[in-house]
C-alpha cells in the first residue's frame, strides 16, 4: 500500500522546476554522511552502490528534498523523480551558470592545473568576489557542484577541469561554458585511459575547441610549441618568455630554496616586478605567469598581483617547502607523472645548496602499458643526475630488479626504514602519485 502511494508522487521535474527549488534551498548535498539541512540530495549512484535507497535518510536527516531516478524511491513529493540523477546535476548546474553573465575561466592540463587555478584565484580575488572550484573537485560531479555555488556577488569564476580519458573536457565544457581558458601544458598521464600520449593532446585541446566553437579567448603558454600550434587561429593571449609575447616572465638564479620570478607586460607601462614566491621548482614559473597574464587581462593592478602570488603558499604537498629541523623537505607528494617527475629531478639537481640531496620518489600510476618503460627511465635519470635516491612502489620495484637501487614495496616499508636510519642534514625532494601516500613517511625525516 505504501509502494502504490509512493509512486502516486513519481512524476518528472524539469530542470526549470528544479532550479527553483534550488534557488530556495540551502544547497545540494551527495553525502548522507555530511547531510545538509535545508538542502537537495542528490542520489549519484555508483558502481557498486544504489544511492536511490540512501535517500530517505537524507531526508531524515534534514534535507529538504531528494533527486532520485528510480520510482520505487518516491514516498511523497518531497522526492524529485528525474530520469538520470547525474545528468540531472550536471543540467542543473549549466541552467545555474547560465542565469549569470560572468567570465567562465575553464583551467586543465597534465602538470599544474590545481596549482594554476589556485594562483589564478589569489590574484583575481584580491581585486574582486571571484569563485573557485575547492580542492581538486574537477570532474563530472565535481565541475557541477562548484557551478551551483555561484552567487550575486561573483564577478567571476575559475573552473578546474580534469580528465581521465577521451571526451571529458568536451563535457565538462558543455556544462560550464567557459568564456575563457588556460591549458598549462600537455605530457604523459592517465595514460590507461588515453590510451597514447596523442589521446591526451586531444582531450586537453578540447578546452581549446570549446573557445574556437564559441567565440572564447584562450590564455596561451607561448614557449610551449605545442599549445602555440594548437591555439592558431583562437583569439589568444600569450605569456611565457619568448620575445613578443604579451606577458613575459622566467624563474631568475637565486639562492634561496624558493623560487624568484621576474615579469613584465608588454602593453603597461609600468610593469615590471621581481618577486620571492613560496614555491619550489622553477617549473613552477609558467604557472605563476598564467596568474599575472589573467590578471592583467581583467585588470587587476600589478601591485595586486605581484603580492598575491608573493603571499599565495602552496598546500597539499604540492611543491611545498618545509624545514623540520633535522632536513630540508621539498613536498611535492600529490600527483606525479613521467613529465612532471622529470622536471622536478631535474630542478631539484639543479638547486643551490650545501646540503646532501636525497630523493624519495614515488611510483607514477595509471600509465598503462607503458608503466615500465618510463620507470625505467626515471631510474637511469636520477643516476644521470648523480642523485641518491631511494625508491617506493611496486612499479619501482620491478622496474629496479636487478640494478641494486635501494627500492620498497611501500611507503609503510619505506617508513620503517628511514626510522632506523634516519637521514641527517639533506636537502630531501619527496615525489610519487597521491595513491602511494609518500606523505606517511615525513614524520621520519
Amino acid at each position: 500500500m505504501g509502494k502504490d502511494r509512493g509512486l502516486s508522487f513519481a512524476r518528472m521535474v524539469s530542470i526549470l522546476e528544479l532550479h527553483r527549488l534550488f534557488l530556495a534551498s540551502a544547497g545540494i548535498c551527495t553525502d548522507t554522511r555530511k547531510p545538509l539541512v535545508g538542502g537537495i540530495f542528490f542520489a549519484l549512484s555508483g558502481p557498486n552502490f544504489n544511492a536511490n535507497a540512501f535517500a530517505a535518510k537524507a531526508l531524515e536527516q534534514g534535507c529538504s528534498h531528494a533527486v532520485v531516478d528510480d520510482p520505487a524511491a518516491v514516498a511523497d513529493e518531497r522526492f524529485l523523480l528525474v530520469p538520470d540523477a547525474l545528468k540531472a546535476l550536471q543540467d542543473l548546474a549549466r541552467k545555474h551558470r547560465r542565469t549569470f553573465d560572468v567570465p567562465v575561466i575553464g583551467i586543465t592540463g597534465t602538470n599544474g592545473k590545481t596549482t594554476t587555478k589556485e594562483l589564478v584565484h589569489a590574484v583575481l580575488a584580491a581585486d574582486r568576489p571571484t569563485l573557485a572550484t575547492e580542492g581538486n573537485l574537477n570532474n563530472h560531479i565535481g565541475v557541477p557542484l562548484t557551478l551551483l555555488k555561484l552567487k550575486a556577488e561573483h564577478r567571476i569564476a575559475i573552473i578546474e577541469m580534469g580528465a581521465s580519458k577521451r571526451g571529458d573536457i568536451a563535457e565538462l565544457c558543455a556544462i560550464a561554458e567557459p568564456t575563457h581558458g588556460l591549458i598549462t601544458n600537455i605530457g604523459k598521464a592517465h595514460l590507461e585511459g588515453f590510451g597514447s600520449v596523442e589521446g591526451v593532446i586531444a582531450t586537453k585541446t578540447e578546452l581549446y575547441e570549446w573557445l574556437r566553437t564559441h567565440g572564447g579567448t584562450a590564455f596561451v603558454h607561448g614557449d610551449d610549441p605545442l599549445l602555440m600550434a594548437k591555439s592558431e587561429g583562437l583569439a589568444r593571449i600569450t605569456y611565457g618568455n619568448t620575445e613578443g609575447l604579451d606577458v613575459r616572465g622566467n624563474a631568475v638564479a637565486s639562492e634561496e630554496p624558493c623560487m624568484e620570478l621576474v615579469f613584465d607586460d608588454n602593453h603597461r607601462e609600468h610593469g615590471h616586478y621581481h618577486i620571492t614566491t613560496q614555491f619550489i621548482g622553477d617549473y613552477n614559473a609558467p604557472n605563476a605567469l598564467a596568474a599575472v597574464c589573467i590578471g592583467h587581462h581583467f585588470g587587476v593592478p600589478d601591485e595586486v598581483i605581484a603580492g598575491a602570488i608573493t603571499d599565495y603558499q602552496p598546500a597539499n604537498s604540492r611543491s611545498q617547502f618545509k624545514d623540520t629541523g633535522r632536513n630540508q623537505l621539498i613536498l611535492d607528494a600529490y600527483n606525479a607523472n613521467p613529465t612532471s617527475m622529470r622536471a622536478a629531478l631535474e630542478n631539484f639537481a639543479a638547486m643551490h645548496s650545501n646540503r646532501q640531496k636525497l630523493a624519495i620518489l614515488g611510483d607514477m600510476l595509471e600509465l598503462g602499458e607503458v608503466s615500465r618503460a618510463e620507470h625505467e627511465g626515471i631510474i637511469a635519470l636520477t643516476q644521470q643526475l648523480g642523485l641518491d635516491t631511494v625508491f617506493v612502489g611496486s612499479e619501482f620495484e620491478q622496474a629496479a630488479s636487478g640494478t641494486g637501487v635501494p627500492c620498497h614495496a611501500n611507503a609503510a616499508d619505506a617508513l620503517k626504514a628511514l626510522q632506523a636510519a634516519p637521514p641527517t642534514g639533506c636537502l630531501i625532494l619527496v615525489k610519487g602519485s597521491r595513491g602511494v601516500k609518500l606523505e606517511t613517511i615525513v614524520a621520519a625525516l
